[in-house]
């Protein structure tokens, strides 16, 4: 049995490294996400970090119910199918709701400048929309504190299952080997976790050299389209 779980775990450890990679619902939204409401390099990383949690541990949950009341691995595997097509839809009407907002902001609540004169005889102009996250450098913040986006994404990957864990899960389960499930699912969760926010963070890192210029408005915009687009992969390519 030794032998049995020392290959299950590195089969559990690369089967969610290529479950993430291949999974651009995993990563995109933070991506493209980060770089339109300019989050920090922090706000991203724990955004990411505990939407994973909530993505892994929702299956481990699901799984470790099923075990202790006897569900059998067919049953469990419909309930995760059910809830990735839940999720899936989430990520579509997320997407195009915050694609169309984008638009409108574009098209509807026009930019404008205003100037700020401070104590020191510093002036500055910035162009913005009250509608806006903004920043005014170097003295005040008026950026939203309150802001759901991360609290969307993290609810949509609660709902959204990792399909391979359950029954990977199951046999050490069959087993009888508590230990077996944990260091199955902690190897599982731990990788999926390290491998979203690796991506995330390289691709926000390599996105801050990266100039848009007059199409800057439009992050929004693309932002929604890639999140929509990420739910519609899901569901009608099975990514």
């Amino acid at each position: 049995m030794e032998s049995d779980l020392t290959i299950l775990t590195w089969t559990a450890a690369s089967i969610a490294f290529v479950h993430t990679i291949i999974g651009p619902d995993h990563y995109l939204p933070f991506i493209v996400m980060a770089r339109a409401r300019r989050w920090s390099i922090f706000k991203t990383s724990w955004v990411t970090v505990l939407s994973g949690f909530g993505h892994v541990f929702s299956s481990i949950l699901l799984g470790a119910v099923g075990i202790g009341v006897g569900i059998g691995l067919h049953r469990l595997e419909f309930l995760e199918s059910f809830r990735g097509d839940m999720a899936a839809w989430l990520f579509v009407l997320f997407g195009l709701g915050y694609m169309l907002w984008g638009i409108w902001r574009i098209t509807g609540n026009r930019y404008h400048k205003h100037q700020h004169w401070h104590a020191n005889g510093t002036v500055h102009v910035h162009e913005h929309t009250h509608e806006d996250e903004h920043t005014h450098q170097p003295d005040h913040d008026h950026s939203h504190s309150n802001n759901i986006t991360p609290w969307i994404l993290f609810t949509i990957f609660i709902l959204g299952p990792c399909e391979p864990l359950i029954p990977i899960v199951m046999y050490p389960a069959a087993q009888n080997s508590s230990w077996g499930v944990a260091q199955v699912s902690i190897v599982f969760s731990v990788i999926t976790i390290l491998t979203m926010l690796t991506l995330v963070l390289l691709a926000s890192y390599g996105l801050n050299f990266v100039r848009l210029g007059k199409l800057e408005k439009y992050t929004h915009v693309i932002a929604g389209a890639t999140i929509l687009l990420s739910g519609l992969a899901i569901l009608y390519l099975g990514l």
